[in-house]
C-alpha cells in the first residue's frame, strides 16, 4: 500500500497564528495535501487542491452537533440550520430566500449609504491619534448590514460583541471559556432575532428580515439567517480591511487608481477566513500523479485558504503586496456552490471604506504596534494604533 503524505502542522501553534505563511510554504513545497493525525483530517496547502476541494461536490459541509449537544444547543442551533452547513438541495431552499438582497443591483444602490455611514464614522474621530478598528472598519459593517436586515441601530454593540463570541467557536481549540461566551451569545442573539421577526410580521418593513418572515423558511431558519449574515457580513470585512490596511501601512503602500483592485490583494494577501472543512461522501481523489490522495467517506479535509493564496504557481511574487495586481485568482471566497453570498457587498464596502479613508486621510500612518487577535481561524487585528495626520 502506498503511504500517504502526512503533516505536524500544529495549528494552534501561537507563532503559525501569527504568520502562517512560511510554514505554510514549507509544506507546500513537499506536498499539496497531507493528512494530519493530530486532527484527524486532511490538510490542503496548493491553490489546485484547495480549488478542488472547494468545487467537489462529493466534499459537503455536514453539520454535526457540538458536544455536549444538550449545553450547546443554543450554538447547534444557528448552524444546523444555515445555509452554509447544508448540501444541495437544502442549501438552495436556505438560500434562495436572500439571495435577491445581496444582488449587484441591490448593492450598487447602498453605495452612497455606504460611503455616508463612512464619512461619519471618521468625522468622529477628528484627527487625533485613533483605533481605526474599533473605529472605523468594526462598526462600518455591523452598520450597513443591520441597516439592510432591519436591525435596529441600538442593537449594534450588542451584534458586535454577540458576533466575535460565536466566531471564536471556530477556531481549532476553542477554550471552556470560549464555549461559554458562544451559547451565551447564540442565546441572546437568537431572542433579539425572534423578537424582530414577530414584530415585523405584525408591522411589515422595507427590509431583509420582513422579506424572510414571509417566506416559507421556519423561524429557526429565518433565525439562522440572520445571525450568519451579520456575523459574515461583519467578521470577513473586518478582517480583510485590518489585515489589509496593517500591510499596507507597513509597506508605506496607498490605494491605486484603481480601488478595486487593491481591495482583491488585501482579500489575497493576508486571508480572514483562513480555514473551511468539506467531509467526504464518497471517494474522492485530490491531487495529481504520485501526490494524488483518497480522502474516503466519512473524513474531513480542510481547505487552507491563505495557503492557496499565496502559492507561487499561481501569483507572481505571492509574498509581495501589489495595489494594481492584474492577474489576481484568489479564493477568499470560495467557488462553487458554497460561494460567499455576501461578496458583492464585501467588496462595494471595502473598496468605499478604503477609498474614503484616504480621502478624508491620506497621510494616515501607523501610530504603534497592531495588537493580533491571536486565532489562525479567523485571521485578524483586535487593535490598529493610526495617527491621522
Amino acid at each position: 500500500m502506498r503511504s500517504v503524505p502526512t503533516t505536524s502542522l500544529d495549528l494552534t501553534d501561537p507563532a503559525v497564528a501569527a504568520d502562517p505563511y512560511p510554514f505554510f510554504a514549507e509544506e507546500r513545497a513537499q506536498h499539496p495535501v497531507a493528512w494530519h493525525e493530530g486532527t484527524g483530517r486532511w490538510l490542503t496547502f496548493a491553490h489546485a487542491s484547495v480549488g478542488a476541494v472547494q468545487r467537489d461536490r462529493r466534499l459537503g459541509r455536514l453539520w454535526t452537533d457540538k458536544e455536549p449537544a444538550s449545553y450547546l444547543e443554543p450554538f447547534n442551533l444557528l448552524h444546523r440550520n444555515q445555509m452554509m452547513e447544508n448540501e444541495p438541495p437544502e442549501h438552495t431552499r436556505l438560500r434562495r430566500p436572500v439571495a435577491s438582497a445581496f444582488s449587484r443591483g441591490h448593492v450598487e444602490r447602498l453605495r452612497p449609504r455606504v460611503r455616508e455611514i463612512a464619512a461619519g464614522l471618521l468625522a468622529e474621530v477628528g484627527h487625533d491619534d485613533f483605533d481605526v478598528v474599533g473605529a472605523y472598519a468594526e462598526p462600518l459593517p455591523v452598520l450597513v448590514i443591520a441597516e439592510l436586515l432591519g436591525v435596529p441601530r441600538s442593537h449594534v454593540d450588542d451584534l458586535r460583541d454577540w458576533s466575535q463570541a460565536i466566531v471564536r467557536m471556530y477556531e481549532v481549540a476553542p477554550s471552556a471559556e470560549v464555549v461559554d461566551d458562544a451559547v451565551q451569545a447564540s442565546v441572546d442573539f437568537a431572542s433579539l432575532v425572534r423578537d424582530l421577526v414577530a414584530v415585523r410580521r405584525r408591522v411589515p418593513a422595507d427590509d431583509l428580515v420582513t422579506d424572510l418572515a414571509a417566506t416559507d423558511l421556519s423561524d429557526d431558519e429565518v433565525v439562522a439567517a440572520v445571525v450568519l449574515l451579520l456575523n459574515a457580513g461583519h467578521e470577513a470585512s473586518v478582517n480583510v480591511f485590518g489585515n489589509g490596511l496593517v500591510a499596507m501601512l507597513r509597506r508605506g503602500l496607498r490605494p491605486g487608481a484603481d480601488v478595486a483592485a487593491c481591495v482583491e490583494e488585501m482579500l489575497r494577501f493576508d486571508s480572514a477566513l483562513q480555514l473551511f472543512e468539506r467531509t467526504a461522501t464518497e471517494p474522492v481523489e485530490i491531487g495529481s500523479g504520485a501526490q494524488a490522495v483518497v480522502v474516503e467517506p466519512g473524513q474531513r479535509i480542510a481547505a487552507l485558504l491563505g495557503a492557496a493564496n499565496r502559492d507561487p504557481a499561481v501569483f507572481e511574487q505571492p509574498d509581495e503586496f501589489r495595489v494594481d495586481r492584474e492577474r489576481n485568482p484568489h479564493l477568499a471566497f470560495g467557488v462553487g456552490v458554497h460561494f460567499c453570498l455576501g461578496a458583492p457587498l464585501a467588496r462595494m464596502e471595502l473598496a468605499e471604506s478604503l477609498a474614503v479613508l484616504f480621502e478624508r486621510l491620506p497621510g494616515l500612518s501607523l501610530a504603534g504596534e497592531p495588537e493580533s487577535r491571536g486565532t489562525f481561524v479567523l485571521r485578524g487585528f483586535r487593535r490598529v494604533p493610526v495617527a491621522a495626520r
